[in-house]
């Protein structure tokens, strides 16, 4: 890592800085069933560590309490789900337009092979990585999606998700989670569509934005370049509140 990324980073690091952290793709690798996501034993080492030096949080489009049986025995600040959605003041609403598209994405998805219809109550996520023909996967899906109203679409890594348009997202998670925590700063590392709403957000000199793999349409400022190089990243974090003697490199990038 450039000495002036690492310097940032110890900047953010000495002030009062909430870590937050997407799941999928960013502390576990992709993997093709979701259900079997696992962070390394290193990455999840590592996370404990730096959970214990900052109010860290984890922000994913899993159910709340899917994404919790993935973190259990983590003394994180937070576990928040459904890319924010469950912080809305009135759910009900959303739960129930929800529930109005399952019947229908069921009805025409269920028979294309290797296409999951994800229900995750305030969101739906249509998974199709396991698929043997992607494109006619991925254009049948389109199709479907487009006769749904009011439904802000989210396109991932060989998932496509819905969620209620209007509904809170990630980066008013993430602002909230620093209200509510006391931070004044926040760095959040994330991977793909989903977490351009914490990456877009105009702050700065209070929130660091990084993500996993460069892409040229991101708004994320620094990069990883690939989803191994997280561990590099938290041993950096850890070592940032530790002695200078003991740091260590990571694999942090300016974008181009």
């Amino acid at each position: 890592m450039a000495r002036a990324n690492v310097e940032l980073l110890q900047q953010f690091a000495w002030s009062k800085v909430l870590l937050a952290f997407d799941y999928d793709g960013t502390l576990a690798p992709i993997v093709d069933d979701p259900a079997l996501a696992r962070m390394r034993p290193a990455t999840r080492t590592l996370l404990r560590a730096v959970a214990r030096q900052f109010p860290c949080v984890v922000i994913s489009g899993r159910a709340t309490a899917d994404i919790r049986t993935h973190l259990t025995g983590l003394p994180l600040a937070e576990v928040i789900g459904n890319h924010g959605i469950a912080s809305a003041r009135a759910i009900a609403p959303l739960v129930e337009e929800v529930r109005r598209w399952i019947p229908m994405l069921k009805g025409q998805l269920d028979g294309l092979k290797g296409v999951v219809v994800e229900d995750k109550g305030m969101s739906v996520a249509l998974h199709y990585r396991r698929s043997r023909e992607k494109r006619l996967a991925r254009r049948r899906i389109d199709e479907v999606v487009g006769q749904i109203p009011r439904a802000r679409v989210i396109r991932g890594k060989q998932v496509v998700n819905l969620l209620p348009e209007g509904a809170p997202h990630k980066g008013l998670a993430l602002q909230a989670a620093r209200d509510r925590l006391g931070c004044d700063t926040a760095v959040y590392v994330g991977d793909d569509e989903a977490d351009e709403d914490v990456f877009s957000l105009d702050e700065p000199g209070r929130l660091l934005a990084i993500r996993v793999e460069e892409s040229p349409q991101s708004r994320a400022a620094f990069f990883l370049r690939t989803q191994d190089e997280i561990d590099d990243l938290l041993r950096v974090l850890v070592n940032c509140r530790s002695t200078a003697s003991r740091k260590r490199n990571g694999g942090l990038v300016r974008a181009a």
